[in-house]
C-alpha cells in the first residue's frame, strides 16, 4: 500500500516544463572561452615573437655604421632594405640582377621542387613503411638495406644527380626525395610496429582480412608516427633543395643565395636565409594543421593540447 500511495504522490506531482523562457542561459560562456582563447593565443605569438625580437634588436646595436664582424655582415636595417628591393623592386633599363623584384619567382621555384620530392617520398615511404613494419620478412629483406644507406649525406648524391640528370629540376627532386623519405619510411615503420596486439587479435576474431586490418586499424594507428615522420621529412625537403640548388640547379632560393655570396651581397645572403626559415616554417605549420585536422582524437588524449 506504501507503494502504491508513492507512487500516486509521484503521478500527482506538477511536471516542469523546460521553454525557452525557463532554459538556463549558455550564451555567455562560448564569449567567455573565445576570449580565453584569443588570450592565449596571443601569449603563444608573444612569446614566439620575443626571442628573435631580442636577437634582432642586439644585432642591430652590436653594428656600427650598418655592419659589424669588421664590416663581414651588415646589420638588419640593411637587410631589411635589400629584401624590399629583391621582393618589389623593378628593374631598370636593360638590368638583369637577379636581387631586384624576384623574390616570389624565386621562392615558387623552391617551393615547386620541395612539394614534388615531398610528394614522391609519400607515395614511396609511406607504403613500404607499413609493409616493413607489418611483414616480418619485408623488414628481413628491405629494412637492412635502408639501414645502409641512410648515413649517407645528401651532398654524396649530388655527384650521382648531376651525373644522371645533368643541370636540371629533376636532378633537384630526387635529392629532396632522397632526403624526405629515410625518416618517413622510419617513422612509419616504427608506427606500424607499436600498434597493440589485442586490437589485431579482436579484429581476426571479427573475421576481419589483412587487408582490412590493415587499412582499419594499422594505417590509423600509425598515423601519429606518420605525421612525425612527414615533419621530420619536410625540414631536411628544404634543406636537400638549397643544397641542389647551389651546384644543379640555376634558379630558386639557394641559387640566389650561392650566387650572392659570390658576389659578395650578404644582406641578400641573410635575407635569402630568413627567408628560407619563414617559407619551411610555414609549410610545417600546414603539416601541424593537417594533423590536428585529421587526427582530432589525439588532442582529446594530449595534456598539452
Amino acid at each position: 500500500m506504501a507503494a502504491r500511495h508513492r507512487v500516486a504522490n509521484t503521478l500527482e506531482e506538477p511536471m516542469t516544463v523546460t521553454t525557452a523562457e525557463t532554459r538556463p542561459s549558455t550564451t555567455a560562456a562560448p564569449s567567455g572561452d573565445t576570449a580565453r582563447y584569443i588570450s592565449a593565443r596571443l601569449r603563444r605569438a608573444a612569446a614566439a615573437i620575443l626571442l628573435p625580437l631580442t636577437l634582432v634588436i642586439l644585432w642591430q646595436l652590436a653594428g656600427k655604421d650598418g655592419s659589424l664582424a669588421g664590416g663581414a655582415l651588415p646589420t638588419p636595417d640593411r637587410v631589411w632594405a635589400a629584401w624590399k628591393i629583391w621582393a618589389f623592386g623593378t628593374p631598370t633599363g636593360l638590368s638583369l640582377s637577379p636581387y631586384v623584384g624576384t623574390w616570389a619567382e624565386s621562392v615558387l621555384f623552391s617551393a615547386q621542387r620541395v612539394a614534388k620530392g615531398f610528394a614522391l617520398a609519400i607515395v614511396v615511404g609511406v607504403p613500404l613503411g607499413i609493409l616493413i613494419g607489418w611483414s616480418k620478412l619485408a623488414q628481413a629483406m628491405v629494412d637492412p638495406t635502408i639501414q645502409w644507406l641512410r648515413p649517407v649525406p645528401i651532398t654524396a648524391w649530388l655527384p650521382i644527380s648531376i651525373a644522371i640528370f645533368g643541370i636540371a629540376d629533376f636532378g633537384a627532386v630526387f635529392l629532396i626525395t632522397i632526403g624526405a623519405f629515410y625518416p618517413i619510411v622510419i617513422n612509419t615503420t616504427q608506427g606500424a610496429r607499436d600498434v597493440e596486439k589485442n586490437w589485431i587479435r579482436a579484429a581476426q576474431m571479427m573475421g576481419a582480412g589483412k587487408l582490412d586490418i590493415l587499412r582499419r586499424i594499422v594505417l590509423p594507428a600509425a598515423l601519429p608516427s606518420i605525421f612525425t615522420g612527414l615533419r621530420i621529412g619536410l625540414g631536411i625537403g628544404w634543406t636537400a633543395v638549397i643544397v641542389s640548388e647551389m651546384v644543379a640547379v640555376k634558379s630558386g632560393l639557394g641559387y640566389v643565395l650561392w650566387d650572392a655570396y659570390y658576389v659578395g651581397r650578404m644582406d641578400i645572403v641573410i635575407a635569402d636565409m630568413v627567408s628560407i626559415g619563414l617559407v619551411g616554417f610555414l609549410s610545417d605549420w600546414l603539416i601541424v594543421r593537417l594533423e590536428m585536422w585529421v587526427l582530432k582524437w589525439r588532442r582529446l588524449q594530449s595534456f598539452n593540447s
